[in-house]
C-alpha cells in the first residue's frame, strides 16, 4: 500500500474537485482524506487530499508526470505531491533556552512527530548534553559580528549535507540571514514569545506586566526577511490576572511556547500548511 498527500492551489474555477477525485479513481486510488477552502477575497482555491494505492506497480514519479499533463496544465495548478511514508528532515537551531528543545525531543522520542532530526545546531555549547542524551548529532557554530558570514556558510553546508527539508528555531537567539531564508522559503519555523504583533522586543512579559494584560500568548510563524512578520502557523493564549507576578507570566509563556511550537512543527511535517500571500491555510 502506497499513500500520497496532494496539496494544490489555483484560481477558483468550476469542476476542480470532481476532476481531481475522478483522476484518483481512474488511477485505482482510494481517497482517505479530502478538504478544500476558497478564499473569496482573493478568489483562490486550496485543497489537501490523501490517497492510497494498492498496486505494487505504482510509480510516484510516473503519477506526478501524469497528474501534471492531465490536470495541472488544464487548471493552472500550483501543486505538490508527497509520498506519505517519507519523513521530512528537520534541523533544530538552538541557543541557551532549553524548554522548547526538551518538549520537541520528548515528542520526537515518543514517535509523536513524523519527521527525522539529523542534527541540532547551536551558537553555544550549553545544551549539548541534551542532544547527547537523545543521541542526536550536535554542531557548535559560534556567531559573532565578525564571523556571521562564515557561520552562515557552515550552516548551509550542514543543511545540504544532511538533506534538510526544514529548519526550526527553538529559541535560537540570532537573526537569520536573507541567504538562509531564500534557500528555505516558508521552511524556517520560529517561535515568538508573545502574541504577535503585541509586545515585541526583548522583555515582552515585563511589558505585558506593566500594562496589566489579561492574556499572554505565543506565536509560531515562518521566517521572512521582515522581522516577526512571516505567515503565522499557530497561536495560543493563557489568561492571567493582577495576582500573577512576572515570574508567573514567564512560566506560563514558556508553557505556551512549547505547545505552540510543537503543534506548528507537527502541522508542517504532516503537510497540513499552505502559504499564500503571507497567510496560511491550515488543514485539519
Amino acid at each position: 500500500m502506497q499513500k500520497i498527500t496532494l496539496l494544490i492551489h489555483c484560481e477558483d474555477q468550476p469542476n476542480i474537485i470532481a476532476s481531481v477525485t475522478n483522476f484518483m479513481a481512474s488511477n485505482d486510488g482510494n481517497i482517505v482524506y479530502i478538504d478544500q477552502h476558497v478564499d473569496r477575497e482573493q478568489n483562490i482555491f486550496f485543497m489537501r487530499l490523501e490517497c492510497e494505492f494498492g498496486s505494487h506497480s505504482f510509480s510516484l514519479e510516473a503519477f506526478k508526470q501524469l497528474f501534471n499533463t492531465t490536470l495541472a496544465d488544464k487548471f493552472k495548478l500550483d501543486w505538490k505531491i508527497f509520498a506519505a511514508e517519507r519523513k521530512p528532515k528537520m534541523a533544530l537551531f538552538i541557543s541557551k533556552y532549553d524548554h522548547c528543545l526538551y518538549d520537541i525531543l520528548g515528542r520526537y522520542n515518543s514517535g509523536e512527530l513524523h519527521l527525522e532530526i539529523p542534527f541540532i545546531l547551536s551558537n553555544h555549547l550549553d545544551l549539548k548534553p541534551i542532544a547527547d542524551n537523545f543521541n542526536i548529532p550536535f554542531y557548535h557554530v559560534p556567531v559573532t559580528k565578525a564571523t556571521k558570514q562564515e557561520a552562515e556558510q557552515e550552516q548551509l553546508k550542514l543543511l545540504e549535507v544532511h538533506g534538510i527539508d526544514f529548519i526550526v528555531l527553538a529559541r535560537y537567539m540570532q537573526i537569520v540571514s536573507e541567504t538562509l531564508i531564500d534557500k528555505y522559503p516558508n521552511k524556517i519555523i520560529n517561535i515568538h514569545h508573545s502574541f504577535l504583533p503585541a509586545f515585541v522586543g526583548a522583555k515582552p512579559y515585563h511589558s505585558a506586566y506593566k500594562r496589566g494584560v489579561k492574556i499572554i500568548g505565543a506565536t509560531s510563524h515562518y521566517i521572512t526577511e521582515e522581522l516577526d512578520a512571516g505567515p503565522i502557523i499557530q497561536q495560543d493564549v493563557a489568561h492571567v490576572s493582577h495576582t500573577h507576578s512576572i515570574k508567573d507570566l514567564i512560566a506560563k509563556g514558556r508553557d505556551l511556547e512549547k505547545i505552540v511550537l510543537s503543534n506548528a512543527i507537527k502541522l508542517h511535517a504532516d503537510r497540513k500548511v499552505m502559504v499564500f500571500n503571507n497567510k496560511t491555510v491550515i488543514f485539519s
